[in-house]
């Protein structure tokens, strides 16, 4: 017994739609901080999971954890975030920066921001 097919799909009208047609952006920072006290990698969790959960919640970006994982006193970052306009992202961006400066307790070693259109 043939198994039935269903009828080919129209294709997608929407695609005329002026916001299909925007641009994106993607933006990545990339963060390196120094974690004065930590002398083990549980140490460095403990002192690094307060600023990343405030950045996450606070701000709606991806951040995660991306280089330096092995190392107790240097952690290193990469944030993103989405839009279709990059002054907007960039003012975001520039605020995660604002948030980590105001909580970080030790050295920020590095703030890199990049804007790419997709």
């Amino acid at each position: 017994m043939a198994a039935s097919r269903s009828p080919p799909r129209e294709p997608n009208r929407r695609a005329d739609n002026k916001n299909m047609e925007r641009n994106i952006y993607v933006g990545v920072a990339r963060l390196e901080v120094h974690i004065e006290d930590a002398h083990s990698l549980k140490e460095k969790r403990s002192a690094t999971r307060p600023l990343v959960e405030r950045i996450r919640n606070r701000h709606q970006v991806l951040i995660i954890e991306a280089d330096h994982q092995d190392l107790h006193q240097r952690a290193g970052f990469a944030i993103s975030a989405l839009s279709t306009d990059p002054v907007d992202l960039e003012s975001r961006l520039q605020r995660v920066e604002k948030t980590v400066h105001e909580t970080w307790g030790g050295s920020v070693l590095a703030w890199d921001v990049e804007i790419i259109q997709v």
